[in-house]
């Protein structure tokens, strides 16, 4: 297999993965790989999106109109970067709204930058779980365009948007785009919530599942282990501090839009 060929099977790669694709033809020097990827992008055959990232352009394609795919761009951004957040409802097909930016998790600080209009986000894994070799599990691995993909879970997104909500664009974004999800696994929505060790994201995850527990077939024994966890003082649902009623059993000061359901009527 050429290079023409690593491109085709590749619409998004980093400079480590194509210098290990030249390194099994037994050309892997630094500079042999810079002045073949130079070679190519003048050529029209791949785009430079940032350092050490790069696309294919499709054989007959023009580089300046060339798009690429934001999922398969995420992830690349780091080794372990994958599509969360509002971002994955969107991948999945699941989003009220539909967004120009991308959310990107990884265990690293990275700065948010644009390219092509689409603004790419990042947002470091949250510390309890940052540090393991899977970052709390719940992360997908998809084929997309030839490429691969990895994204959250529906089960890792519902808990990563109660935990940071302001990464979905706020709640009535968030009911309106779960409430599209069918199904969750149940055991693995409370394990990852549990994995948080934050008893404020653990209470905002029990409350959504006790208000869907018909719908999501929700039973005592997912809700007890959240119960156990719950903050030992009120907590308001967000960081705005909007005043609502306390639901004792969550120990969460709810606005009443939310308690309710009371959105705004779409025209």
């Amino acid at each position: 297999m050429g290079s023409v060929d690593f491109f085709f099977s590749h619409p998004v790669f980093t400079l480590e993965e194509y210098a290990q694709f030249r390194a099994e033809k037994g050309s892997a020097h630094p500079r042999t790989i810079e002045t073949l990827l130079s070679e190519h992008m003048k050529a029209g055959r791949i785009l430079r999106i940032r350092r050490g990232l790069y696309a294919s352009v499709p054989p007959g394609g023009d580089v300046e109109k060339s798009t690429v795919n934001m999922y398969l761009l995420a992830t690349h951004l780091t080794p372990d970067a994958f599509v969360a957040y509002h971002a994955a409802l969107q991948y999945w097909g699941k989003a009220y709204s539909a967004w120009d930016s991308v959310q990107f998790a990884t265990s690293s600080r990275r700065r948010s930058f644009l390219f092509q209009r689409t603004r790419y986000e990042a947002v470091q894994v949250p510390l309890a779980i940052r540090n393991r070799e899977d970052l709390g599990g719940g992360i997908l691995t998809q084929s997309l365009e030839k490429g691969m993909v990895r994204v959250a879970s529906f089960e890792r997104t519902l808990v990563d948007l109660m935990d940071a909500p302001e990464r979905g664009g706020g709640w009535e974004e968030i009911w309106r785009s779960l409430d599209m999800v069918e199904f969750f696994n149940l055991n693995e929505v409370v394990r990852i919530t549990l994995d948080r060790s934050s008893a404020l994201t653990t209470a905002r995850v029990g409350f959504y599942l006790e208000r869907h527990q018909s719908r999501l077939m929700v039973e005592d024994r997912h809700l007890a282990p959240l119960r156990e966890r719950i903050p030992k003082q009120p907590q308001y649902l967000d960081r705005h501090r909007e005043p609502g009623h306390l639901v004792k059993v969550w120990n969460l000061i709810v606005p009443e839009q939310v308690l309710n359901q009371e959105w705004a009527e779409v025209l």
